[in-house]
């Protein structure tokens, strides 16, 4: 290299869900290499991957002296095997935005487990402008990986769920303050038969009134907008929510702008503006000493990645005294022992034998259930399997793994009654011409109370939602006093005719 030539910089940004990667020649101004990848909870791995990678591009024999700046939630963690100097994210977002786009007075960067907004106002003392930013602090709810979580029980392709709009498409409610809400919401509209765009869309409108309401902090958003991150890189339908709801605050504000520039300049997406992190602590190092951030290579990490990390975990554990959940195999065959549940048995049939009974689904937020219950109140067979996204499919699948269990025995099933719970019970009911759609507090109970008459509290942990500690005396008065309004109802109808 050189001698009058600066070294390459290396900016590294090791995201909750995401790990991106830019080497630059500061001389040129100009970006010799970059990468953007998931990295599926193996920080370290991927961080490696994406090192040796660059160092394939661009040549280790050019990479020396090669100064390296990391940013993000396991930049510190990284960057000590790798020389690196560590900068805080909003820093290293805004020095990259007052370098390439000065005009920027709004910056929002959705990441997979952050969101952060950064507004720039004018220090009237100075003349400068000062950063005020504000981040999501104890929740993922509004990020991407509320995105993810609801996208991959959608199971809509990468490259479709890209193309999935927001324009035009009837919203429906959907929680935005919290993932596990907003997951709910989703579920509960899946069931109901709405459609996977409709469903998007709702989740863009509630992830961006999330954002617009909170963090924002009481200041308001004005042009020019940046709009950075992942989903506001990739996520048509986010890019279209955010200029369809940022003019309608600037309206409600009267903020000033004009209104004859397209939108799409007013709230932009920038070249490489998921890598804006990773430019930006490239832009701090370059006001570093020569002798902070220089890079060292990638040895030091892969050794801590096969050896290092397990002496660290080692080291820990004997520390604090840790162990394994069992001391040898009679403990744990003892507490298997103990605490396992008898296996069930499916009914055998006769060839020829009509088989009556009724049957019971569960239509859930992630899977569906059924049991085939007889006039004696017997289990005579049981099927379950994960949802696949579309109620009605599901229960037809489901209903025919029963059948099956029935015929493959040279019966027939004669079905007498259909009762529906779970998330899509009501739409199943209307489907199947159901004779009860029960709520499932009530739909448990019945059934505690009939195999385990001691029952005293239920508790159920499901795909989306828990019965905590609910006291079944409650629910059992319930239910008498349902039985005994029927019993009355049915006794008035007598004296009636």
């Amino acid at each position: 290299m050189s001698k009058n030539k600066s070294p390459l910089y290396i900016g590294f940004d090791v995201g909750s869900t995401t790990v991106k990667a830019v080497v630059m020649d500061i001389d040129e101004d100009k970006i010799l290499w970059s990468d953007y990848q998931r990295h599926d909870t193996k920080q370290p791995e991927k961080s490696l991957e994406l090192i040796k990678a660059f160092e394939s591009a661009v040549g280790r024999e050019n990479l020396e002296g090669a100064r390296i700046f990391i940013t993000g939630s396991g930049g510190s963690n990284i960057g000590r095997h790798l020389g690196a100097k560590f900068v805080q994210e909003v820093n290293a977002v805004s020095l990259a935005v007052e370098k390439f786009y000065p005009n920027t007075l709004s910056v929002i960067e959705l990441g997979g487990q952050d969101a952060k907004i950064i507004v720039f106002k004018e220090d009237k003392e100075t003349g400068k402008k000062k950063k005020i930013p504000s981040m999501n602090d104890k929740c993922a709810g509004g990020t991407g990986a509320v995105i993810d979580k609801i996208n991959a029980k959608l199971k809509i392709p990468s490259e479709q769920l890209c193309r999935m709009g927001y324009v035009g498409l009837r919203l429906h409610p959907v929680a935005g303050k919290c993932g596990v809400f907003a997951e709910t919401d989703i579920n509960g509209l899946q069931k109901s038969g709405v459609p996977a765009d409709e469903l998007m869309a709702s989740l863009f409108e509630s992830i961006i009134q999330q954002n617009l309401s909170v963090l924002t902090r009481g200041h308001t958003l004005k042009p020019e907008v940046l709009l950075l991150g992942g989903p506001n890189c990739y996520i048509d339908g986010m890019k279209e929510c955010w200029r369809a709801n940022i003019p309608k605050m600037w309206d409600e504000r009267n903020v000033q702008y004009d209104k004859t520039i397209p939108i799409e300049e007013l709230i932009r997406v920038p070249d490489n503006a998921q890598y804006f992190a990773a430019i930006g602590a490239i832009e701090f190092g370059k006001e570093e000493e020569s002798n902070i951030g220089v890079y060292k290579g990638y040895e030091a990490l892969e050794h801590y990645i096969n050896v290092g990390r397990g002496e660290e975990k080692a080291k820990m554990m004997k520390l604090t005294g840790g162990g394994g959940l069992y001391k040898d195999d009679a403990e744990l065959n003892q507490f298997k022992t103990k605490y396992s549940i008898e296996k069930f048995t499916p009914a055998i049939f006769k060839p020829g034998e009509v088989v009556q009974g009724f049957i019971g689904l569960d239509g859930g937020s992630t899977s569906t259930k059924a049991a085939l219950v007889s006039l004696d109140k017997e289990l005579l067979v049981k099927s379950y399997q994960l949802s696949k996204g579309n109620p009605i499919e599901d229960t037809v699948e489901i209903l025919q793994k029963l059948r099956e269990q029935v015929e493959s025995q040279g019966a027939t099933l004669e079905i007498l009654g259909i009762g529906t719970t779970g998330y899509a019970k009501d739409i199943l009911k209307d489907v199947l011409h159901a004779d009860v759609a029960l709520v499932e507090t009530v739909a448990h109970t019945q059934a505690a109370l009939h195999y385990y008459s001691d029952t005293d509290v239920i508790v159920d942990v499901g795909g989306q939602e828990q019965v905590e500690g609910r006291a079944v005396l409650d629910l059992r008065e319930e239910i008498a006093g349902r039985a005994e309004r029927r019993a009355d109802r049915q006794s008035g109808l007598l004296l009636e005719s």
